[in-house]
């Protein structure tokens, strides 16, 4: 696809060679490898209305004005591109100037969301290395070298050096709509490779989800991860624990929610990554033989609904990762005698309390979750009015497609998913005819209770507490 101007770049190693040093930080480059608009493929129509009235607005404003990243990337991959980020020389107050429908966000990074309907445009300023001081402008690092705050801008060579991926330092210009190219992506698109600029430890260093953002795009691009930026992932991978747990969320939403899911978590699970998002879950893969199988069916159905438009909600799939761990939990509290629905109330919030120690997980979602798992003890009792009862539940159909994974998982013999199946699908008659069947088997229900009756105490047995009041007396 990239032969017409390939041949005009140097290798990936050359070329990273002349753009930083040994410390990782850009030095004094050549310049870009600028392709003109005749010898490449990426043409204004690929980008939305709002992305382009941006962008000329900006210009207009005597501002330079690039889409960069993501959008580029994709468009020379032949995909349509879905998320347009802008990068300019005006700063965040000067482009809150010129769009009224924008707002300046963001305290780590200040960038403006500059909004036309449903649709945001990210603008932001070019910047610079976060060695450099300009003024009230500063970078904040902790000890460990992750960057806390990083307001300083720069000219739009040391934005590209400052960018994570090759495959992402690609600018498209609208003034001449050229793109320009700072750290060999073309190349590196490609040859359907994953390089990281700079020095990969610094890099992970300075912001420990750049790890998450490396899997995310192999697995979405079927890129492969090149050694260098590959090997340090290993050992640096407890630093996403240094990541609040809000901010991890967002970013597994993007993991499991891009139609990529089951690639993803398998490239997660080789890096040691995933563990340090879901670490009950990942226990639970070596204690309990069906837990992989579960998360890998969930995964995939996921995928699949994406792939058909469908909607899909993080409560399910994340129900569905620290399910096992929830049922190591209750099993262990049934032993010691709790009844079966305490144990599972307290076993679900022993294990959402530890979970949101790593990624969050917001009430809109956790609420519904945990109805879902409180459904599948209901599920099985289908005597009486129960059935049509469970069948009228704002959550029914999760619940019922949880227990459907369950089944394929092997945690349940098949069976029970079927009957439901069935009775969603029955008129009024077959209904009663189902019903009837579960009342005349009593191996139906999962776990038949039978009331204990209580022990009447004999007249003028006095309790323990009673008693001792009556001796104060």
């Amino acid at each position: 696809m990239f032969k017409g101007f390939i041949r005009f770049l140097q290798t990936p190693g050359e070329r990273l060679k002349s753009l930083f040093d040994s410390q990782g930080g850009a030095s004094h480059a050549a310049g870009p490898h600028i392709i003109p608009r005749d010898e490449h493929k990426v043409s204004r129509r690929c980008f939305s209305d709002a992305a382009l009235k941006v962008l000329y607005r900006l210009k207009d404003g005597g501002f330079e004005a690039y889409l960069v990243g993501g959008c580029i990337r994709d468009a020379l991959l032949g995909k349509t591109p879905k998320d347009f980020d802008v990068a300019t020389d005006a700063t965040p107050d000067q482009v809150r100037e010129l769009f009224r429908n924008s707002r300046i966000i963001g305290r780590r990074f200040r960038i403006v969301h500059v909004r036309f309907g449903r649709e945001v445009i990210e603008v932001t300023t070019f910047r610079g290395r976060p060695s450099d001081e300009h003024g009230k402008h500063i970078a904040e690092r902790s000890e460990n070298g992750m960057l806390l705050r990083d307001n300083v801008w720069g000219n739009i060579e040391e934005d590209a050096l400052r960018r994570d991926f090759t495959a992402n330092a690609l600018y498209y210009s609208i003034a001449d709509f050229s793109i320009h190219d700072w750290a060999g992506g073309a190349r590196d698109i490609e040859n359907s490779t994953l390089r990281l600029i700079g020095d990969p430890q610094t890099r992970y260093r300075e912001d420990p989800v750049r790890m998450l953002r490396a899997v995310r795009f192999a697995a979405k691009l079927g890129f492969t991860i090149e050694p260098a930026t590959r090997q340090p992932i290993y050992d640096l991978a407890p630093l996403l624990l240094q990541i609040p747990p809000a901010r991890l969320f967002d970013e597994v939403l993007k993991l499991f929610l891009s139609g990529h899911a089951l690639a993803t978590f398998r490239l997660l699970r080789e890096y040691g990554l995933f563990a340090m998002l879901f670490p009950e879950a990942e226990e639970s893969i070596s204690e309990l033989p069906w837990a992989l199988a579960l998360f890998e069916r969930a995964l995939d159905n996921t995928d699949q609904r994406i792939r058909e438009e469908r909607p899909v909600t993080p409560a399910f799939l994340i129900g569905a990762l620290l399910w096992p761990g929830v049922t190591r939990r209750r099993a262990r509290m049934e032993a010691e005698g709790l009844p079966v629905i305490p144990a599972l109330h307290s076993a679900a919030q022993q294990a959402i309390t530890r979970q949101l120690q790593h990624v969050s997980i917001p009430k809109r979602f956790s609420m519904p979750m945990r109805e879902i798992w409180e459904l599948q003890q209901r599920l099985p009792s289908r005597r009486g009015k129960r059935a049509l009862q469970t069948l009228e539940h704002p959550r029914f159909r999760a619940a019922y497609d949880f227990l459907l994974l369950r089944e394929e998982a092997g945690e349940l013999a098949p069976g029970l998913g079927h009957w439901w199946t069935a009775f969603q699908e029955a008129d009024e008659h077959q209904q009663r005819r189902l019903l009837d069947k579960v009342d005349a088997d009593p191996t139906a229900t999962a776990r038949s209770k039978k009331r204990r009756k209580r022990k009447r105490k004999p007249r003028g047995t006095q309790t323990p507490s009673s008693a001792q009041n009556e001796s104060r007396d």
